[in-house]
């Protein structure tokens, strides 16, 4: 609130000196600085010039007469309320600002960065609006100002309890110390909501900030950030702003070996697993919590909003600071309650066995060092590694063993996007693999397209299992091979994507349950047994051949040439 009076009264000043007239930068340093000395510093002007550019009360121009400066002209004066008014953010609006800050950052910097600053100021902004309408209930109640001070600030009218140096525009009130403030914020933040140690306060801002570069960088962020106010934003579109910094790195994290999911493989995944109102859904390996996150908007699309709050969601994940961005990612999209742990899922899991409906995963393909004596030092691995173990150069069917062991007797289902070469490799896995398909648990093998995945150009595949399969399912595994379902990716040239109509088609041909030539076919398993359990899905379906397209044109001209020469020869 003193921020927003400290802009009125000097934007009332610049009014009073030059009205609507056109003006220089130096020139409203001057005006300030007759009044104000030197304690109005270059800072302190680029934040109300940014503030009052937000608002739309300020308008920049290019000087005519030297194209690198800048015209300044108010707009007419408003009330305090509209100065910080904000017209309603559009998804387009939020990526044009991530946009700005990948820019800002390129490589030199961590998007780390970016994910909390977005999230702070999230946090910030709406802790503000609702600080201020309980504040104006509790004098409506006949409270006192510093009663309703104190009555304003109790968390619970808060997702989160913020103290005053938590707050977006007293952190940069000073820009020469916007490392320190950054640090002191987040810090008391995760103390006060026990929730968020770990998730906010892993970055160190005085660390970033020790060169000039960096704390150009920093300062430019937050001015980028505090153009817009994100407190009326929804959870979908700030959600989609969150997974676009996420996307947009890809590419580079995937060498650093970050696995990141397109979401139209999420999307394909859930959709043929449809997770349902009340059911419990488990990640071993949830990355960003792009699997939890699909499938929780999922119910909320097909069953409605109130029937997905009744979704139990479950994640693990070994690296902490993946484990941030999906807590985080988690909070943004507004859920809550969602349990996420931290942990090596293969060695030390954190959930019961056994628990849980739904388990959807996208492990780290052919992962190393996992092999029987390796298991064997974690917990549980009798009643989870049973049909045996992986050798040291793949951990995949470790992970899909694992997955089945928690899903619950009965109804369970497991899907995983996996490696192809599970499905054919010899040795441990394949002896893994007999024994996996002997208990009928393969409901569904997919062959995905290739080039889908930031860190791999093979095409993957997605294994569908059940604990127990329907009736008219017992003794059947459906094979869909899906190779030439995908469209060229709109945004990274060397990749495929996945429309709307290659994930119907794939999703409902899964829940068919038939066959379809060229496309899709249910085996027995005694064919399964004839071809040495070999589940390449090439082996039993072949994708149909394209039809060579047909020029009419070209067609029609060269028919007439030909009859032309017809009728000549005849004459």
């Amino acid at each position: 609130m003193e921020t927003q009076r400290w802009v009125l009264s000097r934007y009332e000043r610049l009014w009073s000196i030059f009205g609507d007239r056109r003006f220089t930068r130096d020139e409203a340093l001057e005006a300030f600085r007759r009044v104000e000395g030197d304690a109005f510093s270059e800072d302190s002007l680029n934040v109300l010039l940014s503030e009052l550019r937000r608002a739309g009360l300020l308008v920049v121009e290019a000087d005519v007469l030297d194209a690198r400066k800048k015209i300044y002209m108010l707009k007419a004066p408003k009330k305090l309320r509209e100065l910080v008014a904000e017209r309603d953010l559009t998804r387009a609006d939020l990526e044009a600002l991530m946009k700005r800050a990948a820019d800002l950052i390129r490589t030199r910097v961590d998007y780390e960065f970016i994910l909390i600053l977005l999230f702070l100021k999230r946090v910030s902004d709406k802790w503000v609006v609702e600080y201020k309408q309980a504040y104006e209930e509790a004098l409506a109640d006949g409270l006192s100002p510093e009663e309703a001070d104190k009555e304003a600030r109790s968390a619970v009218y808060h997702d989160f309890v913020l103290t005053d140096e938590c707050l977006w525009d007293n952190i940069r009130r000073d820009p020469t110390r916007l490392a320190e403030s950054f640090s002191l914020a987040l810090k008391v933040l995760a103390e006060k909501n026990p929730e968020l140690q770990g998730v906010v306060d892993r970055a160190d801002f005085i660390r970033f900030a020790e060169s000039r570069e960096n704390l150009e960088i920093l300062r430019q962020l937050v001015e980028l950030f505090s153009e817009k106010r994100l407190y009326e934003v929804s959870p979908d579109i700030l959600g989609d702003a969150y997974e676009w910094v996420l996307r947009y790195f890809a590419p580079e994290k995937a060498k650093e070996g970050e696995i990141y999911t397109p979401r139209e493989v999420i999307r394909l995944l859930v959709e043929m697993l449809d997770p349902k109102p009340g059911e419990k859904i488990y990640d071993p390996c949830c990355g960003s919590g792009g699997m939890l996150i699909v499938s929780y908007k999922h119910v909320e699309e097909v069953y409605g909003k109130d029937r997905a709050k009744e979704l139990f969601l479950y994640g693990q994940e070994a690296n902490p600071k993946i484990r941030a961005y999906c807590k985080m990612n988690m909070y943004i999209h507004d859920i809550r309650d969602a349990d996420i742990q931290l942990g090596d899922t293969l060695l030390y899991p954190k959930h019961p066995l056994g628990f849980a409906d739904l388990v959807l995963a996208n492990p780290p393909w052919n992962q190393d060092g996992y092999d029987e004596d390796v298991l064997k030092r974690g917990e549980l691995w009798r009643q989870r590694y049973v049909y045996g173990f992986t050798s040291t150069q793949s951990a995949d069917w470790a992970w899909i063993q694992h997955m089945l062991a928690m899903a619950k007797d009965g109804g369970g289902r497991v899907g995983i996007v996996i490696d192809n070469g599970c499905l054919f490799r010899g040795g441990k896995e394949g002896d893994i693999r007999r024994k996996v398909v002997e208990a009928d648990l393969v409901d569904c093998v997919l062959l995905l397209p290739e080039k889908l995945f930031y860190n791999t150009g093979a095409p993957g595949a997605i294994i569908v299992l059940r604990r127990s399969k329907p009736a008219d399912r017992k003794g059947k595994i459906l094979f869909i091979n899906a190779s030439n379902e995908y469209i060229k990716h709109p945004t990274v040239r060397k990749l495929n994507s996945l429309s709307d109509e290659n994930i119907r088609r794939i999703a409902e041909a899964y829940k068919n349950f038939r066959d379809v030539e060229g496309f899709a076919k249910v085996v027995s398993l005694e064919e399964v047994r004839a071809n040495n359990y070999n589940l390449n899905v090439t082996l039993y379906v072949m994708p149909a051949e394209k039809g060579e397209e047909i020029d009419v044109f070209k067609e029609f001209e060269e028919l007439k040439a030909l009859e032309r020469e017809r009728a000549e020869t005849m004459a």
